[in-house]
């Protein structure tokens, strides 16, 4: 059976943004850890806590944040052979993948705006946004 030369094409193209996505969560998270991320989040969560009991947030500590980051960039990394394939699973992960992506980034940018001062993980954040909305196109093409 002849695949037609658009789903061809959009096949292809899942894989590298898929890819392209876990490289920019990398840059990311190297960016949170090298600007200390964590002395930001924490007491804003905390704060939130207090004010909302049912606040969903968790706090870490740094060395359980880096390597659940860590674990979770290598699973990601691990599935983008799958995602070159276009296996269905990947392919249904990909948006909410690419969503939650979408707004971390939003959410360093908005900060920044907030707190009128350029947060942690705020520098590749707008990579983040952009690899994010290629993933959900890519993601929703078929």
């Amino acid at each position: 059976m002849a695949v037609a030369t658009s789903d061809r094409h959009s096949t292809a193209r899942l894989g590298p943004a898929w890819l392209a996505l876990t490289v920019a969560l990398v840059a990311h998270v190297v960016d949170e850890a090298l600007t200390d991320f964590l002395s930001v989040y924490y007491p804003l969560v905390s704060a939130a806590r207090e004010r909302w009991t049912w606040f969903p947030m968790p706090t870490f500590t740094f060395d359980v944040w880096l390597i659940g980051l860590i674990v979770l960039v290598g699973v990601l990394l691990c599935l983008t052979p799958l995602a070159y394939r276009d296996v269905i699973a990947v392919r249904m992960a990909a948006s909410p993948y690419a969503a939650i992506m979408l707004l971390n980034g939003v959410g360093h940018l908005v900060a920044s705006v907030y707190f009128w001062r350029w947060m942690p993980g705020a520098t590749t954040a707008p990579v983040l946004l952009a690899t994010s909305v290629w993933l959900l196109r890519v993601a929703r093409s078929r």
